[in-house]
């Protein structure tokens, strides 16, 4: 079994490497290809704390199965752990046997960055060049990265609720991108402004309004992935065309999505596809310049399986990781 620690799992799957990779997943999970049950949570009494299990089988060339167990605890946005602290184990479809373990809290940021990413070029305007990224964590850095894979940006802007954030998200990162990062702190008027917004946060309760998003947006609403949390107004879900991950996953934890429903003004039904299926072409992605498109992310243990397997493949080739022989 190969193992992957943090620095070995991010040089081993580059955001554009991972994307692909992702479109592949998001496609089997659309032809159903896969076993994916629903996300569990148990919270840690006495604490703030939750271990997250996510269990799952991918179908197709990429065959395989797995787990990926994340503890995810408050802590430091300077801390070197991040929030979550896991590992994803994948296993051999044909013998049962496990062949790699990687740093779950990486593989977890590259791969929903990724995803975020394909639904960004699936959606968004062929020449959107303004970039929102709401949310100044780890994600979020993964997320610019991500989407300046498949969008010429002209402008990116970051937002926090905290604006001393902002601009040390500003500083730390502006070498990996090629522009300048602004920083925002009227989120009303960054919005406004933008043709791709993405929410990153660890809100619970709406912050975001609909009333902002102006024609020819697309927004990925990313960062509440439970039912009683949520980024955006319910309004939002009803400004456009609304896509999901995996629409069982949707209708369980996407608070957004449920609020909406609650309220009577949306339904499942009126769901625009999963990202899978627009991939597939069998349901229709954006259809006019003055269209709003909504992406709501939750993450699904096919794309951990898909991005991990990709990553093994290339650490192999470069000699990265430790081979441990589980039955000495």
């Amino acid at each position: 079994m190969l193992v992957l620690n943090k620095s070995q799992t991010a040089e081993a799957l580059t955001h554009t490497a991972c994307i692909p990779l992702i479109k592949e997943a998001m496609e089997a999970v659309s032809q159903r290809d896969v076993a994916m049950p629903l996300r569990q949570y148990l919270h840690i009494p006495g604490s703030d704390g939750k271990l997250t299990a996510m269990t799952g089988f991918l179908g197709g060339e990429m065959g395989s199965f797995g787990l990926k167990i994340v503890s995810k605890f408050p802590r430091d946005h300077n801390s070197p752990h991040g929030t979550h602290v896991g590992m994803v184990i994948i296993f051999d479809r044909t013998n049962g046997l496990p062949v790699g373990m990687l740093h779950g809290g990486e593989l977890t940021a590259i791969r929903t960055s990724a995803a975020s990413a394909l639904a960004t070029d699936l959606l968004a305007l062929p020449d959107a060049s303004k970039l929102l990224i709401v949310g100044a964590g780890e994600e979020a850095r993964h997320h610019l990265q991500a989407i300046n894979a498949v969008r010429k940006l002209e402008k990116i802007s970051v937002w926090a609720r905290n604006p001393d954030r902002a601009h040390e998200f500003a500083t730390k990162h502006s070498a990996l991108v090629p522009q300048e990062i602004e920083v925002s702190t009227d989120l009303a008027s960054a919005a406004s402004d933008a043709h791709i917004i993405c929410t990153i946060t660890s809100a619970k309760e709406p912050f975001f309004n609909a009333e902002w998003l102006q024609p020819g947006t697309h927004i990925n609403l990313v960062g509440a992935a439970i039912k009683d949390a949520a980024e955006a107004d319910w309004q939002t879900v009803c400004a456009g065309p609304f896509y999901t991950d995996f629409i069982p996953s949707a209708m369980d934890q996407a608070g957004e999505l449920l609020a909406a429903i609650e309220r009577g003004a949306f339904s499942e039904e009126q769901i625009a596809g999963e990202i899978g299926q627009v991939s597939l072409g069998q349901r229709p992605g954006r259809q006019s310049r003055e269209e709003i498109t909504i992406y709501k992310s939750l993450g699904v243990s096919a794309q951990d399986l898909a991005a991990g397997l990709g990553a093994l493949t290339t650490a192999k080739n470069l000699g990265l990781g430790q081979d441990i022989d589980l039955s000495a």
